[in-house]
This record gives C-alpha cells, structure tokens and sequence, in this order.
C-alpha cells in the first residue's frame, strides 16, 4: 500500500483498473483524486436544512390535515425549527440534517419538553441509525432519505405524550394581544397595567386545563405577522 492511503484500494486492484501507470507521483494524484471524488460524491447525496424544510411541511400537512407551520420560534435557550399548531395541542420538530451534529441537541430536549405537548426529531439519513440514542423515548423520530424522486419520509417512531411539558411555559408563547383575548372569551378582567407573568398565572387559575390547550391553538391559527405590530400598538396604546 502507498504511504497513508489506509482505507483505499490496493495498488493491484487499483493497477488492473488503469489507475496506477503513471508512476510514483501520478500514482498518489490519482489516489487524491479519488478521495476527493468520493467526498464530492458524499455531499452531493447530502440533505440540508433548506431541502428538507418544505417537503416536511407537505409531509406534515398530508399527515395531520388541519394544522399551521410556525418556523424559528425561540423556546428558553434554543430556537424551535418548527412548531406544529394543531386543534388541541403543539408540536415541536427539531430538524438534524446531514450537515448537523448532536453538540446542541441536549440542550435543546430541555428546553423543547417545556414548550410542547409532542416533540419530534427529523433526522436525515447520517443519523437515522443512531438518533434514536439521542432522544428520549417520548420524543418522536420522522428518518429522511434522498430518493431519485424528491425527498422521503418515514414515521419511525410516533411521539407520545411529553411528561416535562409545562402550560405556564407553553402559554407564554401567546402574545400579550392574544392572552388579553382568551382573557376576554373567559370573561376575565383586563388586568391592563398587570405584568405578562402576572396575567398568565391568572389565566391558569381560571381557564380549564383541556379548554387553555383549544385556546391557545386558535390563537396560534389566527395569529396574523403581517398585522401583528399594529395590534400591539394598539393594545398598548389602550392600556
């Protein structure tokens, strides 16, 4: 074997293929050349982040029917790729694709599990064999792979009900506009001059547990980021 090809093929096998005859300096070219070739080969059959984000939210949307996409939502220390809003309940999915490593995903379980009724993991094919050991068992596991006809998905493992979530923690996604209307529908007061922490823990005490799941993901269907400046400036200016 040629000095530090560990890994690649013999030089006979090599030789019989053409590769080696060209001499020494060649023979080592071509080996590179090979390496690199194979490399390139790998990242070509890669998915990121941006090849899997709208074929998801279609596998998603054909999967759960009536539902809204929330992308990039801050949650404690991490940043949810995408919140799933469905009837009764939220989703959170964390994407890993080829490209991604597990460095923050310890964290991020934290701070998902506080947020979110379910949680998923969509993971691209580098990790579909061992991402099952990076989560726990309630978290959900959706494996991507490359096909010559577009993007897959497959269910590997249905989510079940997360045990760490928190509704204090899953209320504060509302928006101060949107707490003052499930305020309003519970025939609450306003409490206008009242801090966010302050209405929220009085929303807990009076809105039935099942009932606050239906309300805040109504207000996260109606939520509208096109107008939702002007609404808060005009909460505020009514305080």
């Amino acid at each position: 074997m040629i000095p530090g090809s560990k890994g690649l093929k013999s030089d006979a096998s090599l030789l019989a293929r053409g590769f080696l005859n060209l001499g020494p300096a060649k023979n080592i070219s071509n080996l590179l050349t090979l390496r690199v070739q194979g490399d390139t080969d790998r990242r070509k059959h890669m998915l990121y982040d941006k090849d899997i984000r709208e074929p998801l939210f279609d596998f998603l949307e054909e999967r759960y029917g009536k539902t809204r996409i929330i992308e990039e939502k801050q949650v404690g220390r991490s940043r949810a790729d995408v919140i799933l809003v469905r009837p009764s309940d939220l989703t959170g999915i964390e994407i890993k694709s080829d490209a991604d490593t597990y460095a923050r995903l310890e964290r991020q379980i934290k701070d998902y599990d506080q947020y979110f009724d379910f949680n998923y993991v969509a993971a691209g094919s580098r990790h579909g064999i061992h991402i099952a050991e990076h989560v726990p068992p309630w978290w959900g596991i959706i494996t991507i792979e490359q096909e010559e006809t577009g993007v897959d998905f497959y269910m590997l493992r249905e989510a079940a009900p997360n045990p760490n979530r928190r509704l204090r923690a899953k209320l504060s996604l509302l928006w101060r506009p949107e707490l003052a209307h499930i305020q309003e529908i519970n025939q609450m007061p306003k409490y206008r001059e009242k801090s966010k922490v302050f209405v929220i823990d009085k929303i807990l005490s009076k809105v039935p547990e099942p009932l606050l799941h239906e309300q805040i993901s109504q207000e996260l269907f109606e939520r509208d980021y096109t107008t939702i400046e002007e609404t808060i400036r005009q909460y505020k200016r009514s305080r």
